[in-house]
């Protein structure tokens, strides 16, 4: 079943959408915070986002461009500022579609079913693991914070997704070593030491500092 996040402050029309989406065998999630749309949809992980352009706060083009720094799930604009001007706008920042309000539920429909065919028929859902505001993308192998995006190595992600995962438990060494090289049973411990140490260089990088601890005698922790 596709999650679909809808961010849309007219409850009716939110309510009308979401009704219409169960129906139609989908799971929809409405948007309850307009200021925090960012850390819903990261909690939602959804796999299609239906964005109004005027809400509270911050406007759907803003909502857009800070989706697109954490994911490429589609996005479709439902609005009624559907001049020249808006589409082009919501497009350039990376909306896959725009329909005009009022619309026609079946055209909704049919956009929505086309779009999620073309992204998913042949590749696997957009999953995200957020914590402190730091997201990791288990497709794209990458890790994104305040707005700037590192590319981590094989080890280096399976060692933050590991951590991210067991968020507030120690993860041994042990565990690790044998989760990331269950092949080989002549890895020197100083591999995972070295992994570690450019990890956390990246991570510093991107300003998040003190994010893996080290729990002396027993492993690594991410609070």
């Amino acid at each position: 079943m596709h999650k679909i996040f809808i961010v849309e402050d007219d409850p009716v029309i939110a309510r009308l959408v979401a009704e219409q989406l169960e129906r139609w065998g989908y799971e929809a999630v409405c948007a309850r915070d307009f200021a925090h749309v960012l850390e819903e949809f990261v909690a939602a992980a959804p796999q299609l986002v239906l964005l109004d352009i005027r809400l509270p706060s911050y406007s759907g083009y803003h909502w857009c461009s800070q989706i697109r720094r954490v994911s490429r799930v589609p996005v479709i604009f439902l609005s009624s500022a559907a001049d020249n001007l808006n589409q082009v706008m919501a497009l350039s920042l990376g909306a896959d579609d725009f329909i005009a309000k009022p619309f026609d539920l079946d055209l909704l429909l049919a956009k929505i079913q086309a779009l999620l065919r073309r992204t998913y028929e042949f590749g696997g859902e957009g999953r995200l693991i957020q914590h402190r505001g730091a997201v990791l993308d288990l497709d794209s192998a990458s890790l994104t914070y305040g707005g700037r995006r590192a590319e981590l190595t094989k080890n280096e992600f399976g060692i933050l997704r590991i951590l991210m995962e067991n968020r507030g438990r120690t993860v041994s060494r042990e565990d690790l070593m044998s989760r990331l090289w269950q092949t080989d049973c002549y890895v020197d411990e100083n591999t995972l030491t070295v992994n570690v140490a450019r990890l956390r260089r990246k991570l510093e990088g991107l300003g998040l500092t003190d994010f893996i601890l080290t729990k002396k005698g027993m492993g690594y922790l991410v609070e």
